[in-house]
């Protein structure tokens, strides 16, 4: 853009003329090199009025390349500019908000899993701004089943099951965890009710010892079971009647034969 830069500056205007007429006054005795050394103050100053002269016309022609300089030099020296300062702020406001998702998701384990689950444990990026931001996260929890107790695995297993569906969006290693802990259901239910079947058999073989100790003694105690035996009459002694057959057996016939 140029604005007649070149009219503020009337040094610029130079007339040739006065070289070729100092030349032209030289006497053609002088030597050449005083020619030149006539010539020298005459040509030096015109070439640096030149010079200011397109200097001029340069600096006038661009106004704004001042600022515009002052900008590139400041993004040499590291400011970003204003497209990377806005990509800065996405991807912080990105940061920030899976930083919030995955404290909540941890923090939601460990709530509901109380003793069966430990503290959270993050894993971290660093932004932009130069803080730190959790990215990544996970919570320890306990899925072994109660040593020779299933109905305390069973307890157990639904509060570990609920701990890891907890969070909005469990993810799969969450669901993992779940199914683990309904298979540890679903053994113990199996030795829950072998228990109880050995309980109650034993149970009812105790129940009915103890109604055979009962019958036993309420036998022995029971006054109307003694008088009962004593009416009645004793066996018949049959060594009489052994006698009286015996002295009345026929005597041998004699055969009188003459």
């Amino acid at each position: 853009m140029q604005i007649g830069g070149a009219s503020s500056y009337p040094a610029a205007v130079a007339n040739p003329l006065p070289a070729r007429l100092l030349v032209a006054s030289v006497s053609p005795d002088v030597s050449p090199d005083i020619t030149r050394a006539a010539q020298a103050p005459v040509t030096a100053p015109q070439a640096l009025a030149d010079e200011q002269s397109a200097s001029a016309r340069e600096e006038t022609d661009n106004p704004a390349d001042t600022s515009t300089n002052a900008n590139t030099s400041a993004r040499t020296q590291g400011e970003p500019s204003p497209e990377q300062q806005q990509r800065q702020q996405l991807e912080i406001a990105e940061l920030v908000s899976r930083d919030q998702e995955v404290r909540s998701h941890e923090q939601a384990h460990a709530a509901v899993g109380g003793q069966y689950a430990g503290a959270p444990t993050y894993t971290y990026t660093r932004g932009p701004d130069g803080k730190r931001y959790a990215v990544g996260g996970e919570v320890g929890i306990d899925t072994s089943p109660v040593a020779n107790d299933p109905e305390a695995t069973l307890s157990k297993m639904d509060v570990v099951i609920r701990a890891a569906l907890a969070p909005a969006e469990p993810s799969a290693q969450d669901r993992q965890v779940a199914a683990q802990a309904l298979g540890q259901m679903a053994e113990a239910r199996v030795q829950l009710a072998q228990l109880q079947r050995s309980e109650a058999q034993a149970d009812t073989e105790a129940r009915a010892e103890r109604r055979r100790e009962d019958e036993e003694e309420s036998a022995g105690d029971d006054p109307s079971v003694a008088p009962t035996q004593q009416n009645r009459s004793p066996p018949p002694n049959l060594g009489l009647y052994a006698q009286l057959s015996g002295l009345q057996e026929p005597t041998p016939l004699v055969d009188l034969m003459t």
